[in-house]
């Protein structure tokens, strides 16, 4: 086959497996995304998460971490649900944590998607990445035409908005670049950068991580700085608050996916419910969820902080 038909057909697969889109750039280093990380680190808006200084190189450059790399097919999965919880007062869980931890659904589809190309090209050698290795996710599907950086930091598709989570297979097969660069449609509106509770959304479509709720309440494996406990908006595990707000989510598609659908029981908790949550509870709502990350004592505390 020739690359052109290759990449049809991978495309194709992809639809067809369920992703919400799919995009493919040659494999090579990311000078100005390097910059820019390099910025970020430099200022410590990484907070406590030391993991982010790890692998520069590998980061920012897809054939060092993939030897013989020459494209990064990027894929992105819509997670969109309008359901929401039941009690106004409960605390408030991110969308994306609603149903199985999003790591073991897309795996499985990407997995099955590399099969299907190693049907077409058995010499093909390749990895899949889920959020689990040092990969620039949204600078490759920005840079495969799947959309651009938000002023919120996130990856806006003019498809689907900006509730997806992103995928990449870096293979050593060359595939057909087509794509461009997403122009950006942010423009003038501040949406995000005014409804963030924190302020950490900076001026240059990066995050301050010490100020987001998303980090406060999962990556923070110690205490909630106590000068944010009285801004969380009732979030204890994640928060929407930046996309939901954002225009290019209006219009978004609810996602298609059976794995992702919440409990009815995990809706209906009230707020008094969710203060009683002892460790019994938890497994039982979160076995395979995403709110394993933060684990059963940061829950609490998470919890504990918005009596504060």
């Amino acid at each position: 086959m020739f690359i052109s038909e290759i990449s049809v057909a991978i495309k194709e697969k992809a639809l067809e497996l369920g992703f919400a889109d799919c995009g493919f750039s040659k494999a090579d280093a990311l000078p100005e995304d390097a910059l820019r990380l390099k910025e970020w680190l430099d200022k410590g808006h990484h907070a406590r998460m030391a993991y982010m200084t790890n692998h520069f190189e590998k980061r920012t450059d897809p054939t060092q971490l993939v030897e013989g790399a020459r494209s990064v097919i990027s894929l992105l999965y819509n997670y969109y649900s309008d359901k929401r919880q039941t009690d106004p007062e409960a605390p408030v869980i991110s969308k994306y944590a609603y149903g199985k931890d999003y790591h073991f659904v897309l795996k499985d589809k990407m997995h099955q998607l590399f099969d299907f190309i190693r049907a077409l090209r058995p010499e093909a050698e390749g990895r899949v990445f889920v959020d689990s290795a040092p990969v620039l996710d949204r600078a490759w599907a920005r840079k495969a035409g799947l959309g651009w950086i938000g002023k919120n930091s996130c990856l806006i598709s003019r498809k689907t908005g900006s509730f997806v989570f992103i995928g990449e297979i870096i293979l050593d097969l060359e595939l057909e670049y087509e794509q461009v660069p997403e122009s950006d449609f942010c423009g003038s509106c501040n949406r995000c950068i005014e409804a963030c509770p924190t302020g950490a959304i900076l001026d240059n479509r990066t995050l301050d991580s010490e100020r987001c709720i998303s980090y406060q309440t999962i990556e923070n494996k110690g205490e909630i700085s106590p000068e944010l406990e009285g801004l969380l908006s009732g979030r204890i595990f994640g928060c929407d608050i930046c996309q939901d707000v954002c225009p290019w989510n209006r219009k978004a598609v609810l996602h298609a996916e059976a794995q992702f659908e919440p409990r009815s029981e995990l809706l209906d908790l009230t707020a008094d419910q969710w203060l009683q949550l002892d460790k019994a509870k938890y497994k039982e709502l979160f076995t395979a969820s995403p709110v394993q990350r933060a684990g059963f004592k940061k829950l609490r505390n998470n919890l504990a902080s918005l009596q504060k």
